[in-house]
């Protein structure tokens, strides 16, 4: 195991949206959260008020900023709210792949002398796409 020296090359793969023509500038992936304390503190404490930590864990929103072909509107259009596997492949070929839908796609201003760009929300469902759906842990995968 070795820490990150440099971002260079973090890439996303949508599961359902493969050939999707989005070249990644920047990646935030998802972070986490174990959603803050319970509040314990009841009238027999008699110093401190006390607290605990909540049982769930919670993924949160991941943003990226990218490239963009025009012609993958109508990929956007099939992809918003569409909750699919997603995977982050950090640059040490190493893996995070987790359950979400892509939420917002907002294109930035176009203007001469500049690459355009959008930015785009994926929100972490932590459940798959069955019938019911089922609670689904994100899965790290250990790069070469």
């Amino acid at each position: 195991m070795a820490r990150l020296d440099d971002g260079f090359s973090t890439q996303i793969t949508f599961g359902s949206f493969s050939s999707v023509n989005l070249w990644e500038k920047e990646v935030t992936p998802p972070g986490m959260s174990a959603g803050g304390a319970n509040e314990t503190t009841t009238m027999r404490n008699t110093t401190y008020r006390t607290k605990a930590p909540k049982k769930l864990i919670s993924l949160d929103d991941m943003e990226l900023n990218v490239a963009y072909d025009p012609a993958i509107y109508g990929d956007i259009i099939a992809m918003l709210g569409k909750n699919q596997q997603i995977t982050v492949t950090f640059s040490d070929d190493s893996s995070l792949t987790f359950w979400g839908w892509v939420d917002a796609f907002k294109p930035g201003s176009i203007q001469e002398g500049s690459q355009p760009t959008a930015s785009i929300t994926i929100i972490c469902s932590n459940e798959d796409d069955s019938e019911p759906a089922v609670e689904t842990a994100p899965s790290y995968g250990a790069g070469s």
